[in-house]
């Protein structure tokens, strides 16, 4: 790819997707994470004495509908408080004022507002496209969509880069799938193998051990033949999970915390192969064997908690594991964003050396598969 911060951008007319997807309530914006991942980008262009066009989606409106809720005008205050300049809202592609207005920095009003952005409309992506005169792709988290300003206007400007974030996350993906030092430990949690199986398999490939936690544990416990009582648990997958097993990577805890219910009734720390019919298991125990794998490890991939830590009765596997990862000396990479609340709730972000910000995408790309947005442009550097 093209990096946005090998060329010189001097008075130049710059349009930006972003990924300013963020929570909002009552008109105020409760988590700023994606929107100061976009500030180098940003500071780059105004640096550059550039003028910018931002593009984001928030939510999912209804297309050609616009809906007050899922405006991008909160975002746009946030932004101006953090940068110390106006953001000006643009709301129709057809203005004369992009590019011209008062601030250097200006922000499309939600892409999900325009008719064909779902679908990769051509027509779309071609004005998007010719808006600027470069277009920068820095939404990594959108990067496995194809849609209008996530595909066909990178295909159809003339000129499109890869933004700064999205340069370092196909750097720090890229080194824990293609250039990484063993021994290799990934921890892959959450509700269902089904939803990480593709992960699972591929990260098999390379890593030399997969610690797994939640629902996830659970199907792998229950194919190697233990009862796990009312525990979370997917049948059909318990063929594929015993398959996977049988190959020798996969750790699974001794220890478990049972619970007859989530409110904390009866909570047990019981051996995996000892859980009665009427218990459900909502945290797990990291053995010490496992924190000391993740104390000799040179490289470290993180996705998903290890049982309900939400829940203050049911956090201590998911907090183990994050002061471990703190404490270890190897690369570590962590995505998805279950994964991040547990490092902001017990830990820091520096202590992991690389946070992604996607979550479909994340997923994707440690897939080994090849993400729409950046196949684009790759195709842009080829000249195909």
């Amino acid at each position: 790819m093209i990096n946005l911060s090998s060329l010189d951008i001097t008075n130049k007319n710059i349009v930006i997707r972003v990924d300013m997807n963020v929570p909002i309530k009552d008109g105020n914006v409760l988590d700023l994470t994606r929107i100061k991942a976009s500030i180098p980008t940003i500071n780059y262009a105004l640096n550059s004495n550039s003028k910018i066009l931002l593009i984001s989606h928030l939510g999912r409106p209804a297309e050609e509908n616009f809906e007050e809720k899922f405006s991008l005008k909160p975002v746009a205050l946030s932004l101006s408080k953090i940068i110390n300049q106006s953001v000006e809202i643009i709301d129709n592609l057809d203005s004369k004022d992009i590019f011209k207005g008062a601030s250097n920095i200006q922000m499309l009003e939600n892409i999900r507002f325009f008719e064909g952005e779902k679908e990769n409309c051509k027509n779309l992506g071609q004005k998007l496209g010719s808006l600027g005169d470069l277009y920068v792709f820095d939404a990594f988290g959108t990067a496995h969509r194809e849609q209008a300003s996530t595909h066909s206007a990178i295909e159809n400007s003339n000129n499109a880069c890869a933004g700064i974030l999205l340069e370092k996350e196909n750097e720090f993906l890229s080194k824990a799938l293609n250039n990484f030092e063993s021994p290799y430990v990934a921890i892959i949690g959450g509700a269902k193998v089904s939803t990480k199986l593709e992960l699972i398999e591929h990260i098999n490939s390379v890593a030399d051990y997969i610690v797994v936690g939640g629902g996830i544990a659970n199907t792998f416990l229950k194919a190697t033949g233990k009862n796990i009582g009312n525990s979370l648990v997917e049948d059909s997958m318990l063929e594929k999970a015993k398959h996977i097993y049988h190959q020798g990577k996969i750790i699974l805890p001794d220890r478990v915390v049972t619970s007859k219910t989530f409110e904390g009734d009866d909570i047990k720390e019981r051996q995996a192969n000892e859980i009665a019919d009427d218990e459900t298991i909502l945290d797990l125990c990291l053995e010490q064997e496992t924190i000391s794998l993740i104390n000799n490890a040179k490289t470290i991939l993180w996705n998903g908690p290890m049982g309900v830590f939400e829940n203050n009765f049911f956090e201590k596997g998911t907090k183990d594991l994050s002061v471990a990862i703190a404490k270890s000396a190897a690369f570590s990479l962590a995505g998805g964003g279950e994964t991040l609340s547990a490092i902001n709730k017990y830990i820091k972000q520096d202590d992991v050396s690389y946070c992604s910000t996607g979550g479909g995408a994340f997923l994707e790309f440690m897939e080994g598969k090849v993400l729409p947005s950046i196949e684009a442009l790759n195709s842009k550097e080829t000249g195909s």
